[in-house]
């Protein structure tokens, strides 16, 4: 299945507020060349990067990666946001209702998640107990049984950690992406072309034979490159642990595409990929 991308996009992305996001890192491999940053320095906008893959989507068959949750769990309580009246019980519908109800400048989503429906979002002790809003999607607990260390939860705000806002600004990302460029699992894997998927960047580092930990120095990179399967970076910088984890993770996506279960992991269900989707790279 590799043969079937001629190159591996990973985006590290964020939930920041704001219009421009240093959080945000872009890389790509081709073949087993080492993956190269687009943009090095570049700060990006989500709406830049949304425009931007549009663009490189058509240019050439592409796997892009975004490292956020494409959608919150469901499976365990059988809806998105429980005792809510109108609430979407599928990821593309619900990714639609999350843009209607954010107005936040540049996708952002910290007012759905502050206000809009904010007794579903833990911010902090006040809130209560943490754990009575914490919930994982079963591709989560995939990850849990082989030792990946279970990924935050989408209803969690708080902390450096967190990656509620980075998800939910990224649905945003992915209602307008919806129907122009395919979206894996929610939409089969196309038999040309280009398509998304949702990535871990953890889960590539711990592939590369590292703990897992953020990645900070060059010599580091290089050594997870080269456990990939990929020539190292050498890169002339000391790089952000944004830019070591979309570099990172473009080779691990790249090498992960060779696997078959890529697409087909084992615990995968029609319905799961109509609610929660899967992460590109639990198998």
């Amino acid at each position: 299945m590799s043969g079937r991308f001629s190159r591996f996009v990973a985006i590290d992305w964020s939930g920041a507020k704001g219009q421009r996001h240093k959080g945000i890192a872009i890389a790509e491999a081709r073949a087993d060349a080492a993956p190269a940053l687009v943009r090095p320095g570049h700060v990006w906008s989500r709406r830049e990067v949304l425009d931007w893959l549009l663009v490189e989507a058509a240019r050439e068959p592409t796997l892009f990666g975004f490292d956020f949750s494409f959608a919150p769990p469901f499976a365990e309580r059988g809806a998105y946001l429980p005792g809510e009246n109108g609430i979407p019980d599928n990821a593309r519908d619900f990714w639609a209702y999350v843009d209607g109800k954010s107005a936040d400048e540049d996708l952002g989503a910290a007012s759905f998640l502050e206000e809009v429906h904010r007794r579903h979002f833990y911010f902090g002790i006040a809130d209560g107990v943490k754990a009575d809003f914490v919930r994982f999607r079963i591709c989560d607990a995939h990850l849990n049984a082989q030792g990946g260390r279970k990924t935050a939860s989408a209803y969690d705000a708080i902390g450096a950690a967190q990656v509620a806002k980075a998800s939910f600004s990224g649905m945003r990302l992915l209602h307008r992406l919806s129907e122009r460029v395919a979206i894996w699992p929610m939409d089969p894997l196309p038999g040309n072309g280009s398509a998304v998927v949702e990535i871990y960047t953890r889960i590539y580092i711990r592939n590369a034979g590292l703990p897992g930990k953020k990645v900070r120095t060059a010599a580091e990179l290089d050594t997870a490159l080269v456990a990939l399967g990929s020539d190292p970076a050498f890169l002339d910088h000391v790089p952000t642990d944004h830019q070591t984890d979309a570099l990172i993770t473009a080779a691990g996506m790249r090498a992960h595409a060779a696997s078959r279960f890529a697409f087909d992991p084992p615990g995968l269900t029609p319905s799961l990929a109509q609610t929660e989707g899967w992460t590109f790279g639990i198998a």
